[in-house]
């Protein structure tokens, strides 16, 4: 049996570092967050129509690795991310992305509480647009009944909960 873990979270909380630590620590198969990828070739502003290529192009990764049916997939954010994203950036929940399900069998939330580190794709590090935008996944959430394991503190207190939450499914 495999289990699918996602990390979710608003932007430099240490999603890919602790999806690919995670992953490595398992033994696992780790799926790229495809939407930053997608987003540092782009030379314009990001569309709705972009999420919807995100959302399809990570659903396709994760189904090529599931393929080869690993005991853990670990997946640097999922659908509930892309839809929380399109209500961050354009102000409103997108029906399209809403209507797919997450795939995760645990999601694992890391919270909005250590520094923010800049770089040429991040958008809200402002403390209060940050704020904003955990309460706008914390939402996605609700709206999808999903519940998530909270992942918060200094990085040894986010990695210990993290793996316990892991090992305790596997």
């Amino acid at each position: 049996m495999m289990l699918r873990v996602t990390l979710s979270g608003v932007e430099s909380v240490g999603k890919s570092t602790m999806a690919a630590r995670l992953a490595k620590h398992f033994g696992g198969i780790l799926i790229l967050e495809f939407g930053r990828t997608y987003t540092e070739q782009l030379r314009r502003n990001l569309t709705l129509e972009d999420h919807y290529a995100i959302a399809e192009g990570h659903e396709i990764a994760a189904d090529q690795a599931a393929s080869a049916s690993p005991r853990l997939l670990v997946e640097d954010t999922d659908i509930v991310m892309t839809t929380a994203w399109t209500t961050m950036l354009f102000g409103g929940r997108d029906a399209i992305l809403s209507s797919r399900d997450s795939r995760a069998d645990l999601h694992l939330l890391l919270c909005p509480d250590v520094p923010f580190v800049a770089d040429k794709v991040r958008m809200f590090g402002d403390p209060a647009e940050r704020m904003r935008f955990h309460s706008i996944v914390l939402e996605e959430f609700a709206a999808r009944g999903l519940p998530f394991v909270q992942v918060e503190g200094l990085w040894e207190a986010r990695w210990a909960t993290a793996v316990k939450a892991i090992g305790a499914r596997l």
